[in-house]
């Protein structure tokens, strides 16, 4: 079975081959160290958290891959780690960074407290986890960026990202930053055609889309009777086809089950692909 994209989803992303799916660690709380080492062991090899802890439990999930590496089950280099930086409106109380410093060493003490949390010394992709304001980049998230792109030029991050984040915004970054964002991570729609303007700018600009909530936030279309003709037709579960659909668009999928069986299923999804029109049938299943 294959269990990497080669190249990314867009074949234009410079690093290591990136494992299929992400597994997103939020929302855990007491249950992110065995979610996670489940998700280790089922196979999962691309984690994704951030440093926000009203959200996720960073330090867990650094508990978790500490605990395989030791067991010998994984090796450092077989991950992909990715966390995040979060500006002082997405936390609560419990913060990462002193919020009276300058944003830029706010970004540096969050992100040196993701490496202790997480217990390496270097991170495959650090992102801004949405800029400071609905509309357009402020100075906040420049300053933020800039610093995040320090971190990159010291070695201490291979890649950087954006998350939530509208096509204006997005085209703002990737057209003025001195390093362009190489993954965007975004809630996906049905009813927005899975994010097709900013996945349609990712593909012109070399971006790696990765979509969360593919199926929390579809419910109503994965319930749906054309997904539920499909899935009968392949032998599948309605999440495996909008996952293998995820993959066909050049999205990079998350998931955060807690469910072993469920991960299993999600990684057995390379050894069949829906047809051009069935492709375009749950393309526009909310339109």
């Amino acid at each position: 079975m294959d269990t990497q994209i080669a190249g990314g989803c867009d074949g234009r992303y410079e690093g290591p081959e990136l494992p299929l799916f992400l597994y997103g660690t939020a929302w855990k709380e007491e249950r992110t160290r065995a979610a996670t080492l489940q998700a280790l062991a089922v196979g999962f090899r691309g984690i994704d958290t951030a440093n926000q802890r009203r959200h996720y439990h960073e330090a867990e999930v650094g508990a978790a891959i500490g605990e395989a590496i030791q067991a010998g089950r994984l090796r450092r280099s077989d991950l992909f780690l990715q966390t995040k930086f979060t500006f002082r409106a997405g936390q609560d109380h419990r913060l990462p960074y002193d919020p009276a410093v300058p944003i830029a060493d706010q970004v540096r003490q969050s992100f040196g407290s993701s490496l202790q949390h997480l217990g390496v010394t270097t991170l495959d992709s650090y992102v801004l986890h949405g800029p400071s304001q609905r509309f357009g980049l402020g100075a906040s998230d420049w300053e933020a960026w800039h610093a995040m792109e320090r971190l990159h030029g010291e070695g201490r991050v291979g890649q950087l990202g954006v998350s939530n984040v509208t096509f204006d915004q997005l085209r703002q970054l990737s057209t003025s930053a001195k390093i362009q964002p190489r993954f965007v991570q975004n809630r996906c729609f049905a009813v927005q055609r899975w994010d097709a303007d900013v996945r349609r700018l990712c593909k012109e600009r070399g971006i790696i889309y990765q979509g969360f909530s593919l199926l929390t936030a579809n419910q109503e279309y994965l319930s749906s009777a054309p997904i539920a003709s499909l899935a009968s037709k392949y032998q599948r579960t309605p999440a495996q086809i909008f996952f293998r659909f995820a993959l066909d668009a050049g999205i990079w999928p998350l998931t955060g089950s807690t469910s072993r069986e469920h991960l299993r299923e999600d990684l057995s999804i390379a050894d069949f692909r829906l047809s051009e029109s069935e492709f375009e049938l749950v393309e526009r299943i909310a339109v």
